[in-house]
């Protein structure tokens, strides 16, 4: 691992190999798993003021979920999520005209109609956040659902830091990801990590 800023960075950032490919898992991961995805206490009251907005985008189980559980639920391990339906899908997806599972967020956002992304989880993955006191461990999170991705960025040799270029950039900023590319390519240079594609 290493430490820019206040994060501490997995070296998988730099050695693993990522590339969604929708037409393969059709967004399993916004129907697999457990528990919802990790939400931040700010995306609640975000998601509240945008719920009248996405509300007919969503299915009416989730519909129903919602209005019993709330925008968000705490999970077992005392963590904010989203809520799910049936025990794995988030309440916030939608099955587009081809079968893929999407976020019903992420579609206003990219119709205009709200300045809100989709979670920053979300939009992260396969990298999983973790605060300590002082810093925050910046992981990569290894999942079946997602071995098409994996299968693809190895052929297309895409980093993990490189396809998370956009979301880790809305998190940490311009210039600490500036500083991660630097020390991906001091770290190769050096013999520490072998930059995946290279």
């Amino acid at each position: 691992m290493v430490q820019i800023g206040d994060t501490i960075v997995s070296f998988d950032l730099f050695e693993k190999s990522f590339l969604c490919d929708l037409s393969a898992c059709k967004g399993q991961c916004c129907v697999e798993g457990d528990a919802g995805a990790p939400l931040e206490k700010k995306e609640v009251h975000i998601i509240k003021k945008i719920l009248p907005i996405i509300w007919d985008d969503l299915s009416e189980k989730a519909k129903q979920v919602i209005d019993e559980q709330g925008v968000s639920t705490v999970d077992i391990e005392g963590d904010i999520v989203t809520p799910i339906v049936n025990g794995g899908e988030c309440v916030y997806s939608y099955t587009d005209a081809d079968g893929n599972c999407k976020c019903a967020i992420e579609k206003a956002y990219r119709e205009g109609k709200i300045d809100f992304y989709k979670p920053i989880s979300c939009h992260l993955y396969p990298v999983r956040l973790a605060k300590y006191a002082g810093y925050t461990a910046v992981n990569f999170h290894s999942w079946q659902v997602c071995k098409v991705a994996f299968e693809l960025g190895k052929v297309k040799g895409v980093a993990v830091y490189k396809f998370l270029k956009e979301p880790l950039i809305r998190r940490f900023g311009e210039d600490w990801y500036k500083e991660l590319e630097i020390t991906a390519r001091e770290l190769n240079e050096n013999g520490y990590v072998k930059i995946a594609g290279k």
